[in-house]
């Protein structure tokens, strides 16, 4: 499913939306032909032990449909989401658990591929932030250094945005409160520790 636009900032737009690469599939697509195809060559089997074995591959091809249906509802519910603010990562069937970095905070982004994944067009996309969060690591991602190269394209147009807001676009400074308010915010939503935001307001303070 979509990242729920709901959850977007006044402003922020989707860039990215991604589900997990389709190897994601691999293990129950294999186990699925394994089992339908030791039912098949069992079917035919007229004796006791025969029957005793084609029942088996039969609840074999059930647990591997199952499964299936597992992966795809994890699948479907995981996605790495690059808006025009922050880069973004959920997952959870029931339960959610979610992380984002704000785009302003990213310090380096790193792309790893085995020679198998460059051939199906996969692979993992590390990005380093500073604060608390450090390293992030998002693996099985199609296409990778084209979501690193959108990153960084997402990055200099929020450097832009922010040089624009502070001057040099023609537009107002942001007064002291307001930065405040602001550092408040993203306290509040654990993108900087309270550490952070105390040594900053502190800075802004012996500006008035």
């Amino acid at each position: 499913m979509p990242f729920p636009r709901k959850l977007l900032n006044e402003g922020e737009d989707v860039v990215l939306d991604l589900h997990p690469h389709w190897r994601y599939f691999a293990g129950p697509v294999a186990a699925v032909v394994a089992a339908c195809v030791a039912a098949i060559a069992l079917r035919n089997q007229d004796d006791g032990v025969g029957r005793f074995f084609f029942m088996a591959a039969l609840v074999l091809v059930l647990a591997a449909l199952v499964w299936m249906g597992i992966t795809y509802a994890k699948w479907s519910t995981t996605n790495v989401v690059v808006t025009t603010d922050r880069l973004i990562h959920r997952e959870g069937v029931l339960g959610k658990r979610g992380k984002e970095i704000p785009l302003e905070r990213v310090n380096d982004i790193s792309v790893h591929q085995t020679f198998f994944e460059r051939l199906i067009g996969a692979g993992d996309v590390t990005v380093e932030s500073g604060g608390e969060r450090g390293q992030q690591r998002f693996v099985d991602i199609g296409k990778p250094f084209i979501v690193q190269n959108v990153i960084y394209v997402e990055m200099e147009r929020a450097k832009a945005r922010d040089a624009g807001r502070t001057g040099g676009g023609g537009q107002r400074e942001l007064s002291i409160p307001e930065q405040l308010e602001k550092l408040d915010d993203l306290r509040q939503r654990g993108i900087i520790s309270q550490a952070e935001f105390d040594a900053k307001k502190t800075q802004l303070l012996e500006r008035m």
